[in-house]
């Protein structure tokens, strides 16, 4: 059976070399076992036939039985034909209607015969019509047996060779019908019998062919939560290899930097959450393996206080401490704000970005070496290889998606051992997502913001309303405040309608004549990028005309207007990003979402959603339901949008939990992955690794 699978497609019956190239080009399927697993989208119930009386125009696709009472041809110019054969099963006429192939129809199919005609009905001119409908004799068709019929993507280039779902449904019967051993089983019966789950011999029949909704339920759910398994166990095995092999130092002490800071220090007293996630990590960093630990908190939640207190751990227990963020400007706030905080305490904090050179960088460098620096903050150039720390004891990563894992892992060459890391995000992530984004990880959330914060309110406005939002941000501005207005693109696209960053900068310019006004995006040379925000955060300029750019990170506490220009264009999470710049100060802020009127069903939710909550984990999980894993900020660009071929983390958490569970529970039971009961699932996990799904990037 394996062999049928490794098979090579252009040998099965209706492929050919010209059908397998489209196949493999266009869907990546090379094999009889790819062709397999390339599940239908959709299924049409073939099983009951319709009454021409009984049509309505809201339904999708029907089935109908009777004869060609005629044909009839009209000409639509330069060689181009609509014919149409009217219809009928005895009780109403309709119209079957064919742009291309009308000679194929005329010999093919006969006036006075009986077929079976099938698809999507539609009103023409007062008439019920269907155009390029499926048919086939009456006697021959097998009504009974054809159950629910599937429905497979194509591309366009394959529709043009006349490579159609009903193709691909034909060669997948066809090898269906050729293959008369079970397909190999892919997990033990110590988890298939307790869970229920049928054979996967079973399911691959019954996806591609189920007779009603209850053998699409137990096929998808086998499928499904076999494929969810082996993510989870490939990221679990991985996680549990890393905590055998890398030993963590060990930080039992909380000594006088910490308590200091806490007791003298601490600029207002910390929320519960914030104590909870502090003991959480201290527990990992005294209990002898490394902490790998994703903290999540919502923009304002505090993450920089608990990661600044983590670091005063390693300071204690005699080690260095390292912050990466990913722009200079947040690298600056950083050290900025922990310089401040730490006034007095007799420690040393450094900046180490691309703009540190010449005899300052060196001499930050000789202070990592010989251990005179206790917090080196700085970009991706902390892991450049003439930084060498005397002894780094744990490292916080900001917003952890903008590095790659390449980058990541060279910070555990900077010390004899690797040292703990805290990896921060104010991009909040769903539980199903993180458990598979961020599975090797643990998870810290700090689900409260501090007290005093208020609300960001959020409103909505159509972009033919803006002449009320000037005049509120002219109101904003004079009584002191700094306002953001954020654009989607920054040249001009014709096939998308959307303001023109220049254009809008210019605008604006007039429109707030009195005003000063900085302009950033992400094309303009990175020293005149800092130079403006500088200008912006330093309070030279009270409005910044902006792309997305500023979605992460920059802290200005005065700002308390954020503008969206043409809002349907971003996706929630990115729009909770950039609400997340205003709300840091003590005023009430404002987030104004401009929209033009014409919205789908689809935005105006999202819009909606943000004017009616400023909970991050909320908004994300309907960003995830919305637009699916691959969609979210941080995932397409990290590699992690990985290839699920039937699951959908955004509606399959109770499955991505259940084989969580099952996975877990193997990695307990088998740490050395020698355990001949679990042979089958190591063989199995092997054979996925050779395959293209990026297994590295998911762990």
């Amino acid at each position: 059976m394996a062999d049928l699978l490794n098979q090579d497609i252009m040998y099965a019956p209706g492929v050919g070399p010209r059908r397998k190239e489209l196949l493999s080009k266009e869907l990546g399927i090379q094999t009889f076992g790819d062709l397999l697993e390339y599940f239908p989208y959709k299924y049409v119930d073939r099983r009951r036939v319709y009454l021409t009386t009984e049509l309505l125009e809201s339904m999708s696709f029907i089935q109908l039985k009777g004869k060609i009472l005629s044909f009839e041809a009209f000409d639509m110019g330069a060689r181009k034909k609509r014919l149409v054969a009217h219809f009928s099963d005895g009780h109403g006429v309709v119209d079957l209607v064919w742009f291309a192939g009308t000679q194929h129809v005329v010999k093919n199919y006969h006036i006075g015969e009986e077929y079976i005609v099938f698809g999507r009905p539609t009103v023409f001119n007062g008439r019920f019509q269907i155009t390029h409908p499926e048919i086939e004799p009456a006697a021959t068709a097998q009504l009974s047996t054809m159950g629910m019929q599937p429905h497979y993507h194509t591309t366009e280039k394959m529709k043009k060779a006349g490579f159609s779902s009903r193709t691909i449904e034909r060669i997948t019967k066809g090898m269906l019908q050729r293959m008369a051993e079970p397909l190999p089983e892919t997990l033990p019966p110590f988890i298939t019998g307790p869970l229920h789950l049928v054979s996967r011999d079973t399911a691959m029949r019954l996806i591609h062919y189920p007779q009603d909704a209850t053998d699409l339920d137990q096929a998808k759910h086998r499928l499904k939560f076999e494929e969810l398994f082996y993510v989870q166990l490939n990221i679990l095995r991985y996680a549990s290899d890393q905590r055998r092999k890398y030993r963590g130092y060990v930080f039992r002490h909380v000594g006088q930097f910490f308590n200091d800071f806490y007791h003298k220090h601490l600029p207002f007293s910390l929320t519960e959450a914030q104590k909870r996630v502090i003991r959480e990590i201290h527990a990992d960093m005294k209990s002898g393996r490394q902490m790998n630990r994703l903290l999540q908190g919502d923009v304002g939640s505090g993450k920089t206080l608990v990661a600044l207190m983590t670091t005063l751990i390693a300071i204690d227990n005699g080690y260095q401490a390292c912050i990466m963020a990913p722009t200079e400007i947040l690298a600056e706030q950083h050290q900025s704000t922990i310089s401040q905080l730490l006034q007095g305490m007799g420690l040393r904090v450094e900046l180490l970005t691309g703009i540190v050179k010449g005899k300052r960088r060196q001499a930050v460098l000789d202070g990592v070496a010989d251990g005179s620096i206790h917090i080196l903050v700085g970009t991706h150039a902390i892991i450049e290889d003439p930084v060498r720390f005397f002894r780094l004891g744990v490292a916080v990563i900001d917003e952890q998606h903008r590095f790659g894992v390449a980058q990541r892992a060279k910070l555990w060459e900077k010390s004899l051992n690797p040292p703990h890391v805290l990896v921060m995000t104010a991009t909040p992530i769903p539980r199903t997502l993180a458990m598979t984004i961020y599975g090797d990880l643990d998870v810290s959330i700090i689900d409260q913001l501090p007290p005093g914060r208020k609300p960001v309110y959020t409103q909505h406005k159509y972009d033919d309303q803006l002449t009320s939002l000037y005049q509120g941000i002219r109101r904003q501005v004079l009584a002191g405040r700094q306002v953001y207005i954020v654009y989607p693109l920054i040249k001009e696209s014709e096939s998308l309608d959307l303001r023109n960053l220049e254009e809008g900068y210019e605008t604006m310019r007039q429109v707030f004549s009195q005003f000063k006004l900085s302009k950033v995006h992400g094309r303009m040379k990175p020293q005149e990028k800092e130079e403006e925000m500088r200008k912006f955060v330093a309070g030279e300029t009270q409005i910044l005309v902006s792309t997305t750019v500023i979605e992460v990170g920059v802290n200005v506490p005065n700002a308390s207007v954020m503008v969206i220009l043409d809002a349907q264009r971003f996706g929630l999470s990115q729009l909770h990003q950039l609400r997340g710049r205003v709300g840091r100060g003590a005023e009430q802020s404002f987030c104004i979402l401009v929209t033009t009127r014409k919205l789908s069903k689809e935005t105006a939710k999202r819009i909606d959603i943000m004017c009616s909550t400023n909970d991050g984990f909320l908004i994300a999980e309907a960003d995830l339901k919305l637009r699916g894993p691959g969609d979210l900020e941080g995932t397409q660009q990290s590699g992690l949008a990985f290839d699920l071929k039937i699951a959908d983390i955004a509606r399959d958490g109770q499955i991505v939990q259940l084989a969580r569970d099952q996975a877990q529970k193997i990695i307990d039971g088998d740490p050395n992955c020698d355990n001949p009961a679990n042979h089958i699932l190591w063989q199995r996990l092997a054979a996925l690794r050779k395959t293209n799904i990026n297994w590295g990037a998911i762990s």
